[in-house]
């Protein structure tokens, strides 16, 4: 342990002495020699991981001052709430039951819920061990190194940006309705412009431009606005709720209105339907993952933290099963408006028309909430992503006198307004994809490897882990590829076939939890059940990744390759540079920060 402390010190002073190395960027005759240096650059930066130590000392120094710390559980399950129940649920709920899962759409939020219950206790863990502002990328960061978490982190970034214009938008849609006012009104034609981006939406800049500056001003406060309008939001779903109890018909639950052209029965498009809508509401979970960027500004995490992310969680599981039922007895499920599924209830329905515009008020208080809590993780993000050194470091810098990461949260508001002011709502829907499902599947990896493999021991090795999530995802892989693509009515191959990769993943685990010890235990919080909840996990998203169509793999495929080029040609350099300069240290086994303030291993 001493030699290791003795390692890590000589390599911050080795580093700190380097202070005049001359920048990559200074001149083209200095690029050009950072270029032809790239593969040992490359080599030397992308797999190099920090320590718990350094991601919470020196690399959170990057950003002066600290953030406050003013959060408790309560505010993490109002960020929580406010993040998931957004505008989703009213879409996603009557397409799933229409078309796959029917009223048995309930079972599909259920296991959806599920799933991202297990994806919320990797996350917990890694925030309750290393409360920073960096959620999925600090983690990844600290596991498998520079590219993994920049690579994983960009595409999360790209989602949040994409994903928030296009709520933005929809909040014009849904407070025309609640009003009254056609949603035409509200934007601007402009004829010289292509399809899909003459549509000029100055309402929903607006709503950027004030969340921008309230989450700039103080998170303490964006926390309370945010739960004041998360109750209000509750109070409508709610209202929805009871409105699907009292006027609804309990035989609408196995009775379709057509009869004689749709299947009959709770499960009408049997387990396979239900799967299907799991993967299709699931989305609607996405946000829980910005509650974990807030652990920074935590005054207790390793008792706030579990409380917040997993209570969110569940109240909003909750919350949907009980939405999804009240809808499938208000209508039968073959009779349901894909587009507007809870509003269309009550439609031409004498006497209770305005039924809708309340609906349409309380998915605006969604919309408002959940945009609120998505700009919120999204800067944190990009903060963290500043202080690692591969983009520019004045994204990380937090305000002396507000405490928040005001760079970061400008810079991101900006650029998501620009794309709400032109680019129309399908456009956008179509570029939001597979990037946080990717990243859920990173984290839960990451979480497997981090507890049975320490670096700088020398009675743990990495291969057996790694061989063993790279055998399990390939059984997952398997088993959805063959879900998706072999017939239904190959009776007896497909069961078989998909049994036979089932088991395989199975005994895959079971032989890994009975050969392989944990090589770390978590000091204040840890998943329970390893590795079979963080397995479980990886499996579910590897799942509900392959039901996702083509265009979001393209999108991936296209994003991921910028994202490579821009690490070739400017992060690895930036990094590099900054490792000289003594901004970075090189990890020297696993040096974290105990309750007194030591290093420990």
């Amino acid at each position: 342990m001493n030699e290791r402390l003795n390692c890590f010190t000589q390599t911050t002073m080795s580093s700190s002495t380097n202070n005049n190395t001359t920048s990559s960027f200074s001149s083209p005759r200095s690029y050009c020699r950072a270029l032809s240096q790239l593969p040992m650059r490359l080599s030397h930066r992308a797999t190099s991981v920090t320590t718990t130590y350094e991601e919470m000392s020196r690399v959170r120094a990057r950003s002066g001052r600290d953030m406050a710390r003013s959060l408790r559980w309560y505010d993490l399950v109002g960020l929580g709430l406010g993040g998931m129940v957004g505008a989703g649920v009213f879409v996603a709920t009557g397409r799933a039951a229409k078309l796959y899962a029917g009223p048995a759409v309930i079972v599909s939020y259920a296991i959806a819920g599920l799933c991202a219950l297990l994806s919320a206790f990797c996350y917990t863990e890694f925030a309750v061990d290393m409360p920073v502002a960096g959620g999925a990328f600090s983690y990844l960061r600290v596991t498998f190194g520079e590219f993994a978490a920049f690579l994983t982190g960009a595409n999360l970034i790209m989602e949040y940006v994409f994903s928030n214009a296009a709520v933005a938008r929809s909040f014009t849609a849904y407070f025309g309705t609640a009003i009254g006012v056609a949603t035409s009104k509200w934007r601007i034609t402009i004829s010289g412009l292509p399809d899909g981006f003459n549509q000029i939406d100055l309402l929903a800049v607006a709503v950027i431009v004030i969340i921008s500056f309230c989450i700039c001003y103080s998170t303490k406060n964006s926390s309370v606005l945010n739960m004041a309008l998360t109750v209000i939001h509750i109070v409508f779903i709610l209202f929805i709720i009871t409105m699907g109890f009292w006027r609804g018909n309990v035989a609408n639950l196995t009775h379709p209105a057509h009869p004689e052209t749709s299947p009959s029965g709770f499960f009408p498009y049997s387990i396979a339907g239900v799967f299907n809508g799991a993967a299709m509401v699931y989305l609607s979970y996405i946000g829980y993952d910005a509650v974990s960027t807030m652990a920074e500004e935590v005054k207790d995490p390793a008792r706030d933290i579990p409380i917040g992310i997993s209570g969110s969680v569940v109240l909003v599981t909750i919350l949907y099963c009980l939405m999804a039922a009240s809808m499938c007895m208000l209508l039968p499920y073959d009779a349901i408006d894909i587009e507007s599924p809870f509003s269309g209830a009550f439609k031409g329905s004498d006497g209770w028309g305005w039924v809708s515009n309340v609906i349409a008020a309380g998915a605006s208080f969604g919309i408002l909430t959940s945009l609120l809590v998505a700009m919120l993780g999204q800067a944190r993000y990009l903060c963290v992503i500043g202080r690692s050194g591969v983009i520019p470091a004045w994204l990380a810098q937090v305000h002396p006198q507000y405490a928040t990461p005001v760079n970061a949260s400008a810079f991101l508001g900006v650029i998501t307004a620009i794309l709400a002011l032109f680019t129309d709502l399908d456009v956008l829907l179509n570029l939001i994809s597979i990037g946080t499902l990717f990243v859920f599947y990173m984290v839960a990896n990451a979480l497997i490897y981090r507890r049975y493999y320490a670096p700088g021991t020398t009675s743990s090795s990495p291969y057996p882990t790694v061989y063993f999530l790279l055998s399990f995802s390939f059984f997952a892989l398997c088993f959805t590829l063959l879900w998706r693509f072999l017939p239904p009515d190959a009776s007896i191959a497909r069961p078989l076939l998909l049994s036979v990769f089932g088991a395989s993943a199975i005994a895959c685990l079971c032989m890994f939890n009975h050969f392989v010890p944990q090589a770390r235990k978590p000091e204040f919080w840890g998943v329970p059940l390893m590795p079979w909840i963080p397995a479980v996990s990886i499996f579910l998203n590897v799942f509900l990744l392959g039901s996702l169509d083509g265009p979001s793999y393209y999108r991936f495929g296209v994003f991921s390759i910028v994202v490579v080029l821009f690490y070739i040609f400017y992060s690895v350099h930036a990094s590099y540079d900054a490792e000289e300069n003594g901004g970075l240290v090189t990890k020297v086994g696993d040096v974290g920060v105990d309750d007194g303030g030591s290093m420990k291993v």
